[in-house]
């Protein structure tokens, strides 16, 4: 089990930095769907609207009830988000579980910027709370494509 050191580490200053500048951190008025994720673990919550045209994201919006490194995940999944497919985000979604529970790579572009991560992998307790904002964001658009195919 890492130490308390350890734990200071890992509530580094770009990860508090990116917990305190939350882009897109308001719901969107008329979303093509959205999604809510929890972790039962902690509480942590995300959730997330999503517009979508043409199969890409073209408006985000997020409400993030989450730890620091929730927080940190939602910020980056936030500066990258625009543009994106749902293919792309689950991706990302799957490249980040993998990169924390298997010791995988770190996410492709455009979210690569979720190395800062990295050292959350010791601390398994945390990991449902770093995938939230990847995970609600594939559900939403997985929503949303359901929604223009009905």
């Amino acid at each position: 089990m890492p130490g308390e050191i350890d734990l200071v580490k890992l509530y580094s200053g770009q990860i508090l930095a990116l917990a305190a500048d939350i882009p897109h951190h308001e719901r969107l008025s008329a979303p093509d769907a959205t999604a809510k994720r929890r972790s039962p673990l902690c509480g942590s919550t995300v959730t997330v609207d999503v517009k979508v045209q043409d199969g890409r994201i073209t408006e985000f919006g997020q409400d993030v009830k989450a730890c620091a490194l929730g927080q940190a995940a939602a910020s980056v999944v936030g500066r990258n988000i625009l543009g994106c497919t749902r293919a792309q985000v689950e991706k990302a979604r799957d490249q980040l579980r993998a990169m924390l529970k298997e010791n995988g790579p770190v996410p492709e572009p455009p979210f690569e910027g979720l190395e800062v991560l990295l050292p959350a992998r010791e601390y398994k307790n945390r990991h449902a709370s770093i995938l939230l904002a990847l995970e609600a964001t594939a559900e939403a658009m997985e929503k949303a494509e359901q929604a223009h195919c009905a």
